[in-house]
């Protein structure tokens, strides 16, 4: 088993300049998630194709054997021929159902044929998504012993380092998000690895891809990118909006036909085993309901700490755990909507003694991987989220959601609850309603088309801490302004709206000048 087990614990030089080290656990926990995404409940009928009845080669399966997936779900059995045909596929699945190997094994595949450099572009929103994919991509190239190389591009790396590396390297695969790969190749440093060759492009989390934020990027890479005849494109998303829909009724290019709609079980846009709650809270008492739910969660699974946790987050100040005791959470996602009030939320929870990290888009990329990597190994059971963390992330044993803030978009509010009660599994997901969030919730009920239950917590019991859990903020407040955390990014916004109103102004006033007579 030791000797079967060291075939996927390589060190593996990626793009983004550092040796990633696959420790033992990282291989169980991507053989329970990439496992949990293919446990049909309906294995057992006699209709239930294999993978290789939908064409997949024998070195895949066997690698599939090896982490337990044996049998495909609908959204993969949905997908796979008609890639495998060399059509365009729009993929829709709620959260959890595997739609990350629906595009990847058929490109795995393709790839035996044809080892090239460049072969396929794999474009997600976040960071975090990207290194996932990256991650699940070589656990299966590996386990087939097909010789796979798979570049990570991504921001907050050495984009020097990383044009170096991939013009040795040479990947077949690259995963990137798109500002990063766009940069690169707009400096002229793709000489080496160009996109020439490229057959397959995806667009993980499509419905956020195609937002108006990354609509400059994506233009770019497409106009570079080979004609449309000339390669494969796919989309899969967990929130099919009906933009994406209409795509199918495009004309096609000429030599093209269009793409397949393959959407599989979206009628209910939550999962049946997700128990959804909300709690009336006033904005400004939040922090005690919060610290009193996470003592006293509704679910019953929880992640004992240890008093020689060292490690966690920031290493100068250690959770204050009483002598002795060791307390106890569940594998807990809090989500906030900005960068500070994450990081604010999360060094108060330090100081009541509550370990936790943070995960949002002011933290450096190296420190992003490392808080993401402690919660998935459960070492830390409570992580501090933005919606960078909201999307495509798979940690199968998260077992409560916190909506700290009600979304503003209820496709947000979907992809937030959807990292619990993943396929079948039991979760919660409990979101505080303030005084202004009451449209807002009742909005995502229609969307979803679901009622959620109100959980009602003892008040007197959640005021009981407030003295404590106050001067803890007033403490995380204080670290944050000593350090001007943020204010460099406040300076690049008023930078950018300088130069953009300036930029209005010289439009306006040439525009002016023309009309005089």
């Amino acid at each position: 088993m030791r000797a079967r087990q060291d075939f996927f614990f390589v060190r593996v030089r990626v793009v983004c300049g550092r040796y990633i080290h696959f420790e033992y656990f990282d291989f169980f926990f991507f053989a329970r998630a990439l496992t949990s995404c293919n446990k049909d409940p309906m294995s057992d009928q006699a209709d239930a194709k294999n993978f290789s009845a939908l064409g997949i080669c024998t070195p895949l399966v066997r690698a599939l054997r090896m982490v337990a997936i044996n049998v495909p779900t609908p959204i993969q059995s949905a997908c796979i021929p008609a890639i495998l045909e060399g059509r365009d596929v729009i993929g829709g699945a709620e959260t959890g159902s595997g739609k990350t190997l629906a595009f990847a094994l058929p490109i795995l595949h393709n790839l035996f044929k044809d080892m090239v450099g460049g072969y396929a572009v794999i474009l997600t929103p976040t960071r975090e998504l990207g290194v996932q994919l990256h991650e699940q991509f070589l656990a299966v190239g590996q386990g087939s012993r097909m010789g796979l190389k798979c570049a990570l591009v991504l921001g907050g790396m050495d984009m020097t380092r990383q044009a170096n590396e991939l013009g040795e390297q040479r990947p077949h695969i690259i995963v990137a998000t798109p500002g990063r790969l766009v940069d690169l190749l707009s400096s002229g440093a793709a000489q080496e690895w160009g996109l020439e060759r490229c057959k397959f492009v995806v667009l993980d989390e499509a419905d956020r891809l195609l937002s108006p934020t990354f609509a400059p990027a994506l233009a770019y890479l497409f106009s570079i990118l080979p004609p449309a005849h000339m390669r494969q494109t796919l989309l899969f998303t967990a929130t099919l909006t009906p933009e994406i829909e209409r795509l199918t009724e495009k004309t096609p290019e000429p030599g093209k036909l269009p793409p397949l709609l393959r959407k599989i079980d979206m009628d209910t846009s939550t999962p049946d085993s997700l128990i959804q709650q909300y709690t009336l809270v006033p904005s400004h008492m939040r922090e005690p309901y919060l610290v009193y739910l996470l003592n006293n969660p509704p679910c019953e699974n929880k992640v004992k700490v240890h008093a020689e946790l060292s490690d966690v987050y920031r290493t100068h100040k250690a959770p204050k755990i009483k002598g002795g005791e060791e307390p106890s959470f569940p594998l807990t996602i809090v989500f906030v909507s900005r960068c500070k009030n994450a990081e604010l939320l999360s060094r108060m929870l330090t100081e009541l003694g509550i370990p936790n990290v943070s995960l949002h888009s002011m933290l450096p990329q190296f420190t992003r991987l490392h808080n993401l990597q402690m919660f998935r190994a459960r070492r830390v059971p409570i992580l501090i989220s933005t919606d960078v963390g909201s999307r495509g992330l798979d940690v199968p044993d998260v077992e409560l959601v916190v909506n700290w803030d009600v979304p503003a978009a209820w496709e947000d509010y979907i992809h937030r609850v959807g990292r619990t009660a993943r396929k079948g599994r039991r979760g919660w997901a409990v979101s505080f309603v303030t005084e202004h969030d009451v449209e807002l919730i009742q909005a995502i009920e229609a969307k979803i088309h679901k009622r959620l239950d109100e959980l009602e917590l003892p008040e007197a019991q959640v005021l009981d801490r407030l003295s404590h859990i106050s001067a803890a903020k007033r403490v995380a407040s204080m670290e944050l302004h000593d350090e001007k955390f943020g204010e460099q990014r406040e300076r690049n916004k008023r930078k950018a709206k300088i130069a953009q109103g300036g930029k209005r102004s010289k439009h306006k006033l040439s525009a002016s000048s023309t009309n005089e007579p």
